[in-house]
């Protein structure tokens, strides 16, 4: 069963994670728990496994960027997870379903759940909202690249998280943002 204790030892595994490595940045995880959360509620899904689900979609992340294994991250945050878990009580399909958060987020795995789902689209807020693309184009500058390369690397995840949405609620939130963005891009090059 998936307990309050679980999702806070869960979150601050998360925190911790990002302490040590840097990825996702606090703000990035905020707006996809937060979102997460709303979009749960409004789709009158299991905000618990949601959260579960965002706090250990990009667990290894960090990691994984940081050991030049990024491909790595997903299947690193699914052993992470099982470990995780190992210490509470969850049934077999809540374990099944916060597994499939993880591996389908990025829109490659059909989603199991409608919890998944949801976990995929509250990621995308990460690089299509404003709040979350500018976040994004301050972390690349820190990485030292040139302006054409920060702008590539900000559309690049646009694009792709723009194709991974399947949310109504999230795709009319998010399009107007998408547009502006793709715009804004177009003259930056």
């Amino acid at each position: 069963m998936i307990t309050e204790k679980l999702v806070t030892a869960a979150k601050e595994f998360a925190y911790s994670e990002i302490e040590k490595f840097g990825l996702p940045t606090k703000l990035h995880f905020d707006i996809s728990f937060e979102k997460g959360d709303e979009i749960a509620v409004a789709m009158n899904a299991d905000k618990s496994l949601v959260e579960l689900g965002v706090c250990f979609m990009d667990i290894k992340l960090g990691e994984a960027f940081s050991q030049k294994r990024i491909d790595d991250h997903i299947k690193m945050g699914v052993d992470a997870c099982n470990e995780f878990l190992k210490d509470y009580e969850v049934t077999e399909e809540e374990k099944s379903k916060i597994i499939n958060c993880i591996v389908a987020h990025h829109g490659t795995v059909p989603f199991s759940s409608l919890e998944s789902e949801i976990v995929a689209n509250a990621d995308c807020y990460r690089f299509i909202h404003p709040k979350g693309v500018i976040h994004y184009i301050g972390t690349l500058t820190k990485r030292n690249l040139s302006l054409p390369d920060i702008v590539k690397q900000a559309e690049y995840k646009l694009d792709e998280k723009q194709a991974i949405l399947s949310m109504d609620y999230c795709k009319k939130e998010l399009i107007h943002h998408y547009d502006s963005f793709k715009a804004i891009f177009a003259v930056s090059k």
